[in-house]
Formats: C-alpha cells, sequence, structure tokens
C-alpha cells in the first residue's frame, strides 16, 4: 500500500514538472520560476523520464507552429489517433533526432553546466538511477513502481493530451486546429486536459476559461507566487 501511495504522489509531481517547468515556463515563457524550484523539477524530470528540456520544448514549440499541419510532430490529423495515442512517445523520439530541429526551435532553453555535462549526455542514466532508488525503497514491488513512472508521461502526456485532446472533447471557442478539453476539471493531468483553452490563448500560463474549470497546475503555480518562488511574465 505504501508503494501504491508512493507512485501516485511521485507520477503526480511528474506531470506538475512538466506543466508547471517544461511547458508554462519554458516552452511558452508564461511563468517564471525560482532557479531552485526550476532546478528540482528538472533533476526529477532527468530522473523520471530522461527527457531533455530542449527538446520537449522544442517538440511542443512545432506543435504549436504547425498544428495539424505536416511538420506538426504529433497530430491525429496527420498520423491518426490510435497512432499519436499509443505510439505517442514513439513520434516524439523521432522529431527529437532532427537536430536542426532541435537547436532551431528550442532556443532560450537551459544551457548551464548541468544541462552540458549531465542532463544532455547522460538523459537515460537518470532513469536507471530511478530504478535503483526504487528497488531500494520498495523492494521487489520496485520494479513495478519504477515501470509505471516510465510509463506515465508517454500515456498521459504524449498519448491522452496529444492524441485525444485533439479529436474529442468539448471547445469553448474555435481554433484553427481541432484542439478539445477533454473534461473541464483538469486535475488527472494537473490542468492540460484543458487543451482547447491553452490553444486559444498560448501565451496565458492559466488554462481555465469559466469559473467552473479547474486548473490544478495553475493553483499549484499560485501557491509557488505566495511563497515568493514563481511569478507571471508580463507580456506587452
Amino acid at each position: 500500500m505504501t508503494a501504491f501511495f508512493a507512485t501516485l504522489a511521485m507520477t503526480h509531481f511528474t506531470l506538475i514538472c512538466v506543466t508547471l517547468y517544461l511547458h508554462r515556463c519554458q516552452a511558452h515563457r508564461g511563468i517564471v520560476l525560482h532557479p531552485a524550484v526550476s532546478h528540482v523539477m528538472r533533476f526529477w524530470l532527468w530522473l523520471t523520464t530522461g527527457m531533455r528540456t530542449q527538446e520537449w520544448v522544442a517538440v511542443h514549440r512545432m506543435h504549436h507552429s504547425m498544428t495539424e499541419r505536416p511538420g506538426d510532430p504529433h497530430s491525429p490529423v496527420v498520423f491518426g489517433i490510435w497512432r499519436v495515442l499509443f505510439g505517442g512517445a514513439w513520434l516524439y523520439a523521432r522529431a527529437t533526432q532532427n537536430r536542426q530541429d532541435m537547436e532551431q526551435w528550442g532556443k532560450m532553453t537551459p544551457d548551464d553546466w548541468m544541462e552540458r555535462h549531465v542532463y544532455t549526455p547522460w538523459a537515460n542514466w537518470g532513469i536507471l538511477v530511478m530504478l535503483l532508488l526504487d528497488l531500494v525503497l520498495f523492494g521487489a514491488w520496485g520494479l513495478a513502481v519504477w515501470a509505471v513512472q516510465m510509463i506515465w508521461v508517454p500515456f498521459w502526456a504524449a498519448g491522452v493530451i496529444n492524441g485525444l485532446a485533439h479529436w474529442w472533447g468539448y471547445r469553448n471557442g474555435n481554433t484553427s486546429c481541432n484542439s478539445h478539453n477533454l473534461v473541464p476539471w483538469g486535475i488527472v493531468v494537473v490542468g492540460e486536459e484543458l487543451h482547447n483553452n491553452h490553444h486559444l490563448d498560448p501565451a496565458n500560463p492559466c488554462f481555465g476559461r469559466k469559473n467552473w474549470e479547474v486548473d490544478l497546475g495553475w493553483l499549484y503555480f499560485l501557491a509557488l507566487q505566495s511563497l515568493g518562488l514563481a511569478y507571471q511574465r508580463q507580456t506587452t
């Protein structure tokens, strides 16, 4: 039972890191996180996903620039819903192989000593460290904990959000793409379920548009802001 609740807590924090650090802070630069918070999240993503910040940001920016047209790395319109839903992680990995695209679309992402000497060249070592930690903490159950951690982001982010959210749901406004809100309570994927809202105004770090739409990621941001650990970037 301890392993079960620990898995829920760890995977939830992973999604918090994806939505706040990778998405709202790095890709769209709508919020600014305290350097300590940014690094904790970057370190945790290294342990639990092996994803490089520059690559995630580049793929996401490409998605917004060429949504549901050739060049979109993970569009159900281009590739089909089932391929994105169950093969979204593969489509993401394929897109990251184009180094020219990664450099062009991944600008203004961290390029410090840790990024150059640890997170980028040793990206896959983080998930191995996580495996060892899970085995130490949970014994044989640690392998199951680790397996869930490894499929969590590929399923929810690469599959459900990139796939279902461009195929089914409700819309608050018309966009040039087929984006939908999956549910009005962005809790499971901490706000990313409100995907049509995000495409309506990508620069806005708050994904809720209606009073009854709950963007849990935004609530976490407000908590960090109240502690002086984050603030919303002012746009002109």
